[in-house]
């Protein structure tokens, strides 16, 4: 299949498929997290048709094709996020996902040296439910996966605006500017802590894990 040939595929599947799974995707989400408190938001997208292309055509080191079944193999043709107050909310948001969904893999993001401050987040990669599913739904051509963040408010911030400042702009950071972001990540970091803290304090809530 040539790209364009994977790109009107993909463009028929976004618009009949991945849009409307994602609609009602947020509206199960917030029917199982209903009374959970301290939930900022819970949105889900379908990856766009360009964001699609850019991560199908990715080659390996050696050149290889990275996903020779792209429309099979990406786990976030399909993502939600559910952004959270503090770091303790995210234990429990992420307890009761677990209840509801069958988790293929879960991953809890943090810098590997406790000198360096940087992307954090709880992903878990989940199978759609069945219920999701309608008779009329083409199910061979629809994903089997969705990805799921579950991040705090401090920690969603800092990482959209790194993402855009740093792998965006048609030229590399300055050192300096390495610096700044590293800086931000830092101090997105000791917030979270603070908050954590004090919500430890004030509300009664357990201290956090990490």
């Amino acid at each position: 299949m040539t790209n364009d040939e994977m790109l009107m595929e993909y463009k028929a599947r976004y618009a009949q498929i991945l849009e409307p799974l994602a609609a009602r995707l947020v509206m199960q989400l917030q029917d199982h997290l209903k009374g959970i408190p301290r939930v900022d938001r819970i949105t889900a997208r379908a990856k766009s048709p360009d964001r699609f292309l850019t991560k199908a055509s990715r080659t390996e080191d050696e050149g290889t094709v990275k996903y020779a079944q792209p429309f099979e193999q990406i786990q976030d043709l399909v993502g939600a996020r559910v952004i959270v107050f503090y770091k303790q909310d995210v234990d429990v948001v992420s307890a009761t996902i677990e209840r509801y969904y069958k988790s293929i893999e879960l991953r809890t993001l943090i810098p590997e040296s406790e000198r360096e401050f940087g992307y954090i987040g709880k992903h878990f990669v989940l199978a759609f439910p069945e219920d999701l599913f309608g008779d009329a739904d083409d199910r061979g051509r629809a994903p089997v996966f969705f990805e799921l963040q579950v991040k705090t408010l401090f920690q969603h911030a800092w990482s959209e605006a790194e993402h855009d400042l740093s792998y965006k702009p048609a030229v590399p950071l300055t050192k300096l500017q390495k610096r700044q972001v590293a800086l931000t990540a830092a101090q997105a970091w000791g917030s979270d802590q603070l908050f954590a803290q004090m919500h430890t304090e004030l509300n009664g809530a357990p201290p956090a894990v990490g």
